[in-house]
């Protein structure tokens, strides 16, 4: 369009009102080449009724100047209809646009057969090389669409795999460590009444009951690593009360689990340090808070923050006789590190109390909990 301004100059604006004229198609034909050719314009409504009337806008400056650039115009609407519309809704609205050239053209020729001719070849040569090349475009736009697809479809074949593989093996695990746990724990327990029964020292009935509670936390512990595995979950706290009514009915201590606040959801790692936080105070108050104990998990919500407590009360202190887990308070505090948290665990007055605080970033503030559940 510069180009065409430079040439419409040089050649010298014609006299009186059709110098006025001239000027006014050029910025008319300005406008329209600015929103007919660019991309954020898509509106096929819009689109190809502005390049009939930039190309109409050339036809009148080439009839105005006979010897000036105009034409050019009237092409560049050509080549933007071949490349921005339908093909039959292009050939449609450029035939006018090749119609107004060709009167321009041929208005003030010596021989307008001619003229009319090498603006009709001129125009069929442009529009079909520019829909050549709008061919090409959408070419490679369905060449990367498909690839897309064939990467969204290849990644979803192999999730299923892993999802087959994680099932096998949790059958696996099954039938080889659950059913053995099981025996072992129906074993131990048929062993401790009858060293009950048959007046058995009592260190060795308390050592029968001590590896009885061992397989018993093998088989908790084994079939929460099933759940993971079947259903590919990250548990976090909405999981909670299913772990403490499991860990109280399978190791016998009473746990209240209370709630303050209004719960919000978290990240998966956020979710899963409050959840591997708690299953291992609670782990620890079985090995180490001994006969009595009773237990209360405590998640407090603020605006910010999240407070997660777990305290044990009334315990006689006597271990259980479980060997230590491979978790311990340096992980649990590492882990609460890990998003921003601190993790204080120490004696009470009369048990032992973790407590894990956690922020809340902007992101967890924004979902509420019941997404979550």
């Amino acid at each position: 369009m510069v180009g065409v301004g430079i040439g419409v100059a040089a050649e010298g604006l014609p006299a009186g009102r059709a110098g006025a004229v001239t000027v006014t198609l050029l910025i008319a034909a300005s406008a329209c080449w600015g929103v007919a050719l660019s991309e954020r314009v898509r509106d096929r409504r819009v689109v190809v009724p502005t390049l009939v009337g930039l190309g109409v806008c050339g036809a009148a400056l080439d009839w105005l100047q006979s010897d000036g650039p105009g034409f050019v115009v009237g092409y560049m609407a050509l080549a933007g209809l071949a490349i921005r519309a339908p093909k039959w809704i292009a050939l449609l609205a450029g035939t006018p646009v090749v119609m107004a050239i060709a009167i321009a053209d041929g208005h003030d020729s010596a021989n307008p057969a001619t003229a009319v001719l090498a603006v009709a070849l001129g125009a069929g040569f442009l529009f079909g090389t520019s829909a050549l090349i709008a061919f090409s475009r959408d070419a490679h736009a369905r060449a990367e669409a498909m690839l897309a697809q064939e990467a969204a479809l290849r990644e979803a074949h192999e999730q299923m795999a892993a999802m087959a593989e994680r099932s096998r093996l949790a059958r696996e695990l099954h039938d080889v460590l659950a059913h053995c746990l099981s025996g072992l724990a129906l074993q131990l327990e048929g062993a401790r009444l009858l060293a009950i029964a048959s007046t058995a020292d009592a260190r060795l009935v308390g050592q029968i009951s001590s590896a009885r509670r061992l397989a018993q936390s093998g088989l908790l512990d084994a079939r929460r690593a099933l759940q993971t595995l079947r259903q590919d979950e990250i548990p976090g706290p909405a999981r909670l009360p299913y772990l403490v009514s499991e860990t109280a009915s399978t190791l016998g201590i009473p746990v209240a689990f209370n709630v303050e606040g209004t719960p919000c959801s978290l990240s998966s790692g956020a979710s899963l340090t409050v959840y591997r936080v708690v299953q291992e105070a609670l782990t620890n108050v079985a090995k180490h808070a001994g006969h009595g104990a009773r237990v209360e998990v405590r998640l407090s919500w603020a605006p910010d923050t999240l407070d997660v407590t777990v305290a044990d009360h009334g315990g006689d202190g006597v271990g259980a006789g479980l060997p230590p887990g491979g978790f311990g308070l340096t992980s649990m505090a590492e882990r609460a590190s890990l998003h921003g948290g601190q993790l204080e665990a120490g004696p009470s007055d009369d048990g032992y109390t973790v407590h894990l605080r956690l922020p809340l970033s902007a992101d967890e503030l924004a979902a509420p909990a019941a997404k979550e559940n």
